[in-house]
């Protein structure tokens, strides 16, 4: 793995009118939707960044927006996926804790894949795949599974995960004991919903036994450097040094030995990169980009 030291890169680039349009696909019985974004004098067959969010949030958080609006500056078409989380095309807001989580890790990474079709079918070019938090440990997900048609990743403060760390954390936020849940959850039909379980950031809200089991099941390839491990993709990892979120992924990417595989730490960035940090990723990103 190589790793270099952030610096802000000097820009002289100026926003540029844009297409933007809201993409909608048919998917697994669901309406998915997406903001699609392309560059001036640009169609898709240039290539596309695909971009997913983190965890319970949208296509229309700040960070993905101010990401869509730098890489279209910078020339580049922009795809931000809106995951669904079981919910037929859902708005682009914050999931809502009142509605049962019906939704699955595995939702989102076919979802990616699903896209991946729809762009297919408009003979896209190159895809460059973008994911932040959970969003880029789903991307990466992706990547190793379908790694034809990923030209290169660019995973932001990418989810790391230890099954032990995540059945303690489970304990501390709702007091219970989650692996009593999953004993119970495995003896249920996938689809049935657990009342008052809690998931994810939502206390109580109910789950069904399937989206229990994956969230806080033994899977080690939800921790991004288990993935990146295996992975051939040419691959850009961004850390913020305040990101407490993932405080431990530059520590975890040191195991990481891929020279397919890059780190960069954005001196005093937090999880979400705002202001200023994200011009530092999109300069860090486009230049990676154009390596390649």
């Amino acid at each position: 793995m190589r790793r270099f030291t952030a610096s802000l890169l000097a820009s002289a680039l100026f926003a540029a009118p844009a297409l933007a349009e809201t993409i909608e696909i048919e998917h697994n019985g669901l309406t998915l939707n997406a903001e699609l974004q392309l560059a001036e004098d640009s169609t898709l067959a240039d290539g596309v960044l695909v971009l997913t969010h983190g965890t319970l949030a949208h296509s229309g958080m700040e960070l993905i927006v101010a990401l869509q609006e730098l890489f279209v500056d910078y020339g580049f078409n922009t795809l931000a996926v809106n995951l669904s989380y079981g919910i037929d095309n859902r708005t682009p807001a914050m999931y809502d804790c009142a509605v049962p989580a019906r939704h699955t890790m595995q939702d989102a990474v076919s979802e990616i894949g699903a896209w991946q079709d729809w762009l297919d079918s408009q003979e896209a070019g190159p895809r460059w795949m973008m994911g932040h938090s959970r969003g880029g440990n789903q991307t990466a997900q992706y990547a190793l599974s379908d790694p034809d048609r990923v030209s290169a990743q660019i995973l932001l403060a990418p989810a790391t995960w230890e099954l032990d760390d995540t059945l303690s954390s489970y304990q501390k936020r709702y007091n219970a004991n989650v692996t009593e849940l999953l004993a119970k959850a495995e003896e249920m039909d996938a689809s049935t919903i657990m009342d008052g379980v809690s998931i994810l950031y939502c206390e109580g809200s109910g789950a069904t036994a399937a989206s229990l089991m994956s969230y806080y099941g033994n899977y080690p390839n939800y921790d991004t450097p288990t993935v990146l491990a295996q992975t051939e993709t040419p691959t850009l990892v961004i850390a913020g040094t305040l990101d407490e979120v993932v405080a431990d992924l530059p520590e975890k990417m040191a195991s990481v030995s891929q020279n397919n595989v890059e780190l960069v730490e954005v001196e005093d960035a937090d999880h979400f990169f705002r202001d200023l940090f994200t011009d530092e990723v999109v300069d860090y990103a486009s230049e990676f980009i154009e390596a390649q």
